[in-house]
């Protein structure tokens, strides 16, 4: 005999039963055929092929300026140069020739006309070779002599009420010298860092050193501009990553510099600060 229980799930079992027979025979189960734009498929085909050029476009690898003596065989192939071209390039290196123009690049390598269309924009030369002409304006004034050097007073001595008689220096401008030379152990190394000094102008620049001038100098560890490495530069003020690259980049097109004067001809080195720069580096007389 069944219990209750039993009875219980065979009539729930023959209602889902009739349940589902009901629905089987009442509801229409077919679905409607998708239509199909056919004008419009074109369209989003050719959006699809567009957006996955786009995104095959973006994987490629980018191209920054670059100085072409120093490409190598991983550049040489990612720039699209087979390898007999970039044996060619590297061959020429190794005689120690250095290639000057895209023209001739193009003479040695024997690239396709279409290749070097596409990767020249990006050559990167140093600028004495682009521009020999090339003249640097400095903005350093030249020194009145409303005093002599005896008659000066020592710009590593003077107090802030001495520095704010001069003619267009207030307490800020004052003030401000005082905690620039007080920054650097030792003080000032030489006038030319009053162009550190925020807020001066060449002008006034020139009426301090018409009263003043730095008769103590601290004293600065040179560094030897032709044996320097990129750490050693980036610890001299205004020198970046970049520019330290740039330098001993011309450094090695010069096969070393002859005077401090040549560093005016590295790319991207700021005219009004060369004074202060030279003032870390020396050339010793044997690398001359």
């Amino acid at each position: 005999m069944l219990t209750k229980e039993q009875r219980n799930g065979i009539f729930l079992l023959l209602l889902l039963i009739v349940i589902l027979q009901t629905v089987y025979f009442y509801v229409d189960g077919s679905s409607e055929d998708i239509k199909v734009d056919e004008e419009a498929l074109p369209a989003y085909t050719n959006e699809i092929d567009s957006l996955r050029r786009a995104e095959l476009e973006e994987r490629k690898p980018k191209i920054y300026p670059f100085n072409p003596n120093f490409i190598n065989d991983h550049k040489g192939s990612v720039l699209g140069m087979s390898n007999e071209e970039i044996d060619r390039l590297l061959a020429y290196r190794m005689k120690n020739k250095w290639i000057n123009s895209a023209q001739q690049f193009q003479d040695i390598t024997l690239v396709s006309d279409s290749l070097l269309n596409e990767i020249s924009p990006y050559f990167k030369f140093p600028e004495w070779l682009r521009n020999p002409e090339r003249t640097i304006k400095r903005v350093y004034t030249s020194e009145s002599q409303a005093k002599t050097f005896t008659e000066k007073q020592d710009l590593n001595k003077v107090s802030v009420q001495e520095i704010q008689k001069i003619n267009g220096i207030g307490k800020v401008l004052s003030e401000r010298i005082i905690r620039y030379r007080n920054s650097k152990i030792g003080g000032f190394a030489s006038d030319v860092e009053l162009f550190d000094v925020y807020g001066l102008s060449p002008e006034v620049i020139k009426a301090i050193t018409n009263q003043f001038t730095v008769k103590t100098p601290r004293i600065i560890n040179k560094i030897d501009l032709n044996l320097a490495t990129i750490d050693e530069l980036v610890t001299i003020p205004h020198i970046g990553y970049d520019l330290a690259h740039n330098i001993l980049e011309e450094r090695q097109l010069r096969e070393g510099y002859k005077t401090i004067d040549e560093l005016e001809k590295v790319i991207d080195l700021p005219a009004n600060k060369i004074k202060i720069i030279e003032l870390y580096l020396h050339i010793e007389k044997e690398n001359r």
